[in-house]
């Protein structure tokens, strides 16, 4: 080999990590934070979190206390500040409303994305939201329970009538799997439904929202008006409410894409 190959093969070798380290790192993918709603916990999630999951992202499915938004909020609110760098934040049905409260004021949250979800805006009270849709057949569905705490006061939880659970939640969701659904859901306090909104973070969020088309539980209607109003990036899917469930893929196509809209 001449002393001029020689030279060129050496300044080719010297010049490739050169070029490597000056290029651009590989942005790190945020941390998507899923919100469950009421009748139903965080396993509701899993065609979703394992979709996340394989396509790279870190994925946190926390439990809802469902004792309330006042309540709600503030515990997801702390699992929020244990996390590190950018956050994707999902909630389905009431979860939305937890999110929308629980986000605000974190500069953390690039994204929310709601799946069927309520997306109440400041100062707006949960059960007069639910109550403009004209499609939702949840109300006559419901069945109180009331419960003593051990300080002597008490409260009422609402439950699914287990005989009206498929039809009005998840209809497009095998009643084999809707009857476990029914017999393991989580109730919810119905004074969650006489709470206040005291902050609206997709007025400086960014915000996805998937419409179910079929939703009995609030109504597409409803979803519709939210979305609207909230100038939210929205995709409609043949879907019951529990669109996570029966529309994974669906689902996390939208999350990705909130994602993917917010990391440059």
């Amino acid at each position: 080999m001449s002393l001029a190959a020689v030279g060129a093969a050496l300044l080719g070798a010297s010049l490739t990590p050169v070029a490597s380290a000056h290029s651009a790192p590989a942005k790190a993918k945020p941390t998507v934070v899923l919100e469950h709603g009421a009748f139903a916990d965080a396993s509701g999630w899993n065609g979703v979190a394992q979709r996340l999951q394989h396509d790279g992202y870190t994925v946190i499915a926390p439990a809802n206390p469902l004792r309330g938004l006042p309540e709600d909020s503030a515990y997801l609110t702390s699992v929020l500040k244990g996390i590190q760098g950018p956050i994707v934040l999902v909630g389905h049905s009431y979860g939305g409303a937890v999110i929308t409260q629980a986000a605000a004021g974190n500069p953390q949250i690039k994204a929310l994305v709601y799946i069927a979800a309520l997306m109440p805006d400041k100062g707006e009270v949960l059960g007069a939201l639910t109550a403009r849709s004209t499609q939702a057949q949840l109300q006559p569905a419901l069945k109180p329970l009331p419960y003593a705490n051990a300080d002597g006061t008490g409260g009422t939880d609402l439950y699914i009538d287990p005989a009206r659970f498929h039809d009005v939640f998840a209809a497009d969701v095998p009643t084999s799997q809707t009857n476990l659904m029914a017999a393991e859901q989580r109730p919810v306090t119905a004074a969650t439904f006489a709470s206040t909104a005291t902050a609206a973070a997709w007025h400086t969020i960014p915000s996805w929202a998937m419409i179910a088309t079929q939703d009995k539980t609030l109504g597409a209607d409803v979803e519709r008006f939210e979305a609207e109003r909230a100038g939210s990036h929205t995709v409609e899917v043949n879907s019951s409410h529990v669109a996570m469930i029966s529309h994974p893929a669906a689902v996390t196509h939208l999350i990705e894409d909130a994602a993917n809209s917010t990391s440059h």
